[in-house]
């Protein structure tokens, strides 16, 4: 991984005086070249597709975090990440663990994939018609997907997954998005290409089974993906450790023993930290479907003993779902802060 920068500059200024405000503004300038301000808000007609019924806007208290160290196959260097949040210490905390991987050398980050669905499901009077449905579909597929990418420039059908279950047939009908997080497109692409399939067949069908857990913590996320699914490693120095957390590898490994265990007993969804702090206080920042925390929260993290006493930290995150175009982030603030993130 790539080796950080030394000295202080790489420090965010502190301080809660008008004038600490200026100097990390004045910081951010240096280390990002944006001259940040609070822009204006967008006319109210720019709105249409993101809320109803308008009568203003919340402004949320905004904070900037980092170093983040990245050596991933798409993002390559040093990052300052915004986040918005009314929860105390959260901003302090991302720094101080960002800044501890940053002077052990950074994030490793791999992508595994991204693809979004849309999961309709057909109904059936009894499970000879749906057996011969599954088979119309295969001999069709190439014609739904045809119609189905019909409703999108950008947005690719990747796939349509069949799942029988009693006298119903859901199809899962998986996209790549590409920069769009893509709720809406696979919505309509699903809609299009089941309305055609209901007139070629005469089935009906409920455009979402809940198959796909959109918004929900599910099993299926946690093992298919919904979104990018992407893991992280990095190995924290103990020296770093001391000096920035306040603690040795061999207490973290000891406390970090009974998480799976104890997650298991309380039945959570995946082995993890607070990931759903961090997801909610980006995704307002940048104009992303706060929502999909739910699923998104989603992870397996895990430690290591590593060379030289360091520590191996690994989390995946099998569900992101997440864009650069499209949906809040077409409001200017969250524009000014997908510019800060890079």
């Amino acid at each position: 991984m790539a080796e950080p920068k030394n000295g202080n500059n790489n420090r965010i200024p502190r301080g809660y005086d008008p004038e600490d405000t200026e100097r990390r503004i004045k910081w951010l300038k240096e280390k990002k070249d944006i001259d940040f301000q609070d822009p204006p808000m967008n006319n109210p007609e720019d709105l249409k597709g993101i809320i109803e019924n308008h009568i203003g806007f919340m402004k949320l208290p905004m904070a900037i975090t980092g170093p983040l160290l990245v050596d991933g196959q798409y993002a390559q260097g040093e990052f300052f990440v915004p986040v918005s949040t009314l929860e105390g210490t959260l901003a302090l905390s991302m720094s101080r663990g960002m800044y501890a991987t940053f002077a052990s050398g950074g994030i490793r980050v791999r992508h595994i994939k991204q693809e979004l669905s849309r999961a309709p499901v057909f109904f059936f009077d009894n499970i000879n018609d749906s057996f011969e449905f599954m088979n119309w579909i295969n001999k069709n597929k190439d014609k739904i997907i045809e119609i189905a990418e019909s409703t999108t420039r950008f947005g690719k059908v990747l796939r349509i997954d069949q799942y029988p279950i009693q006298n119903y047939l859901i199809l899962d009908i998986v996209l790549d998005t590409q920069n769009a997080a893509g709720q809406n497109m696979v919505t309509l692409a699903a809609q299009v290409a089941c309305d055609y399939i209901k007139e070629e067949t005469g089935y009906n069908y409920m455009v979402e089974s809940n198959f796909n857990s959109d918004k929900k913590a599910s099993t299926r996320n946690m093992i298919l993906g919904r979104g990018h699914s992407v893991v992280a490693e990095t190995v924290l120095k103990n020296s770093v450790m001391k000096r920035i957390l306040g603690i040795t590898t061999d207490l973290v490994q000891k406390l970090q023993r009974p998480g799976p265990t104890i997650s298991a007993m309380a039945g959570t969804t995946g082995t993890h930290l607070h990931i759903s702090n961090a997801l909610t206080a980006i995704y307002l920042a940048t104009g992303q479907d706060t929502a999909c925390v739910a699923e998104n929260s989603i992870g397996h993290f895990q430690t290591e003993p590593a060379d030289n006493n360091g520590l191996a930290c690994r989390l995946t995150l099998p569900s992101l779902t997440v864009g650069t175009v499209g949906g809040g982030t077409r409001l200017l603030p969250q524009q000014q802060n997908l510019k800060i993130l890079g």
